[in-house]
């Protein structure tokens, strides 16, 4: 492990230790978004919804071409510039004081993340040797779970429910990611990949083929289910806990259950990863969907501390289930040739992050104050939606591979 460490490339660890501080100081400030708007501001659930759906849809809308765009004109120039817009778009939180301000900052904020992170994601790629991939892979995702557990956390004590100051150190930090990638581009100019002179990808071709993939698209409508049941976490279950007059210090208890969500992620990732992958890969997906369905009916159950905190657990699980697996299962279905378009068009699951703060909104609006079940209930069932879909994709994928099999030992 020693060697493989000292194999990953200045340029990788710049983005590794970048993104940790990044979903640092992100984690400090975002998740408390809805709160803030709701809470101090007398927003109404629906419009806090509308406003948070926002930079999901606005990430939709971009990421098919995000890493297309850095490979046309190069990962310095995209990097750089999203890097520094993105810590603007936190200044214009910290500056925003009308409703439609912090419509327009989210979707800003939905832009750059969705050039930033494609780009940054291939630089690690491509400064990475092709036997440490994975690990370095990994160690961003455990980076990211890293700043999950300590975001919060300090979000809480800085004020983040009631404050958008917050927001103004979110800003600082990635000035100063912006000013070390500066210097790391400098010095280490020559490992840079050059522009692609490729063509670009047309959404409709893409949608074309994969439309066609019997598989392919059970298993996009299923995972869209999934990813709306996942994007209530930090939406609807937030705002629930801010407004619901008998769970004392809530607010405070979602910073402790977002900090408890990746302190998990970390401890079970790898053991469970060990152990489905073992499984077909529609198969995690499966369990992942019925776990958070599961999750958010025991969200509605109770304000028991102890139901709360097994909630979160189970959640977790399934979220780890859910996202480790999903870019095998891609891997494992998609023609060789058309790889790129099959993770890209993967990326429309998110609409399902687009629809969940406007769904949960709504429920809130009308049934916050009288029954946690009346809110939860629906978005478990409306997650589960995505079991017949995921089920389908798994015979389909099993019939296929056992007909190749079947054709293998005929010809031999």
């Amino acid at each position: 492990m020693p060697k493989a460490l000292q194999s990953i490339h200045p340029l990788a660890w710049t983005i590794i230790v970048g993104t940790m501080f990044g979903r640092l100081v992100t984690s400090m400030s975002i998740p408390f978004l809805a709160i803030y708007l709701t809470g101090s501001l007398g927003v109404s659930s629906t419009q806090t919804g509308l406003i948070v759906a926002a930079s999901a849809l606005a990430g939709v809308s971009i990421s098919f071409y995000g890493g297309y765009i850095s490979d046309r004109i190069g990962r310095k120039k995209v990097m750089l510039v999203s890097v520094f817009c993105w810590a603007a778009v936190f200044f214009g939180f910290a500056a925003a004081s009308e409703i439609w301000m912090f419509f327009v900052v989210n979707v800003l904020n939905g832009i750059c993340r969705s050039v930033f992170e494609p780009a940054s994601r291939a630089l690690l790629s491509d400064t990475t040797p092709p036997e440490h991939k994975l690990l370095a892979f990994n160690l961003r995702y455990a980076a990211i779970n890293i700043g999950v557990v300590f975001g919060p956390i300090l979000g809480l004590r800085l004020g983040s429910a009631e404050s958008t100051f917050p927001f103004v150190i979110a800003g600082v930090v990635y000035i100063l990611y912006g000013l070390v990638l500066i210097i790391q581009f400098a010095v280490y100019r020559s490992v840079l990949p050059l522009p692609s002179e490729a063509a670009p990808p047309r959404i409709r071709e893409a949608l074309a083929v994969t439309s066609r993939d019997r598989i392919f698209m059970p298993v996009l409508i299923g995972t869209t289910f999934c990813v709306l049941g996942y994007g209530h976490f930090s939406s609807t279950l937030a705002q629930y806990l801010a407004l619901t007059p008998s769970i004392e210090k809530g607010r405070e208890l979602f910073s402790y259950m977002l900090a408890m969500n990746a302190a998990v992620v970390l401890i079970v990732q790898f053991p469970i990863v060990r152990t489905v992958s073992r499984f077909k890969p529609v198969v995690p997906l499966i369990l992942g969907n019925g776990l958070v369905a599961l999750s958010l009916l025991m969200f509605g159950m109770g304000h028991s501390l102890v139901l709360m905190l097994t909630a979160v657990f189970v959640f977790t699980v399934g979220e780890v289930l859910l996202f480790t697996m999903m870019d095998m299962l891609i891997d494992r279905i998609a023609p060789l040739q058309w790889k790129g378009t099959y993770f890209g068009t993967i990326g429309f699951n998110n609409i399902g992050n687009v629809a969940a703060p406007i769904v949960g909104g709504l429920l809130l609006d009308r049934f916050a104050l009288q029954s946690g079940l009346a809110v939860f209930a629906p978005l478990a069932l409306l997650t589960a939606c995505g079991l017949p879909f995921l089920l389908a994709a798994h015979n389909r994928l099993s019939a296929r591979e056992a007909a190749v099999s079947t054709e293998v030992r005929q010809s031999v």
